[in-house]
């Protein structure tokens, strides 16, 4: 298999079969936001889940599927069990 023009390095969140961890730099609006990869900056749909900029989500075929890490939990607030890591509308 070829990397496509969008695949940046060896893990592409547009192509990978994996989840994975990247942090949110801006929303866009339309459900959509730029995130950090590591190894670049990547267009996602954050329409499925509650993320803020600067939070941590995990990222399937450029769907955020869960957060992971807010902004508050590494600020220290309290934030309800298992907040972080809930789909929209499914939280406590």
């Amino acid at each position: 298999m070829t990397p496509q023009e969008h695949c940046h390095g060896e893990v592409c969140v547009t192509c990978a079969d994996t989840a994975e961890r990247v942090r949110v730099r801006a929303l866009l609006g339309d459900g959509l936001a730029l995130a950090d990869t590591g190894t670049g900056t990547e267009e996602i749909s954050v329409a499925l889940v509650d993320a803020g900029e600067g939070d941590v989500v995990l990222v399937h075929a450029k769907e955020a599927i869960a957060v992971v890490e807010t902004v508050a939990d590494r600020a220290g607030e309290t934030v309800p069990d298992g907040a972080g890591a809930s789909p929209r509308g499914e939280g406590p």
